[in-house]
């Protein structure tokens, strides 16, 4: 049971901005560490960022750092990614994923082996 619901991807132009939701149902990921990674096309998944469980701790691959921002709202159970300052090099599928394994952890974590639920994907295409 559980299940994560991304939301917030469409077509925006080089230097725009978007903001993704993963809305979690069916039990509580507030103790658990969250994340978002990407799939562009004929290339591996990525990490992209994650966020601690009380959203004290945020870790961001390079080339996102200084454009993108991970939170959360526990309250709402939702994890949010602004992503300002698009690059067409941004384009792809997101997807916000959590750790189970790990409740209250503090480590990061940002190796997709190590998320456990993976919502169904967002499309994020940056035109130039």
């Amino acid at each position: 049971q559980g299940q994560l619901v991304d939301s917030g991807g469409g077509l925006v132009q080089a230097g725009g901005s978007l903001r993704l939701s993963c809305a979690a149902s069916g039990r509580t990921f507030s103790s658990y560490a969250m994340g978002w990674f990407r799939r562009s096309p004929g290339k591996a998944r990525e990490f992209v960022a994650s966020i601690s469980w009380s959203g004290g701790s945020t870790y961001y691959t390079d080339s996102v750092k200084g454009r993108f921002s991970i939170s959360r709202d526990n309250a709402k159970n939702t994890v949010y990614l602004q992503m300002n300052s698009l690059k067409p090099e941004d384009t792809a599928v997101y997807y916000c994923a959590a750790v189970s394994t790990c409740t209250y952890c503090s480590g990061s974590y940002y190796l997709d082996y190590e998320f456990d639920y993976w919502g169904q994907g967002t499309q994020v295409t940056v035109s130039s």
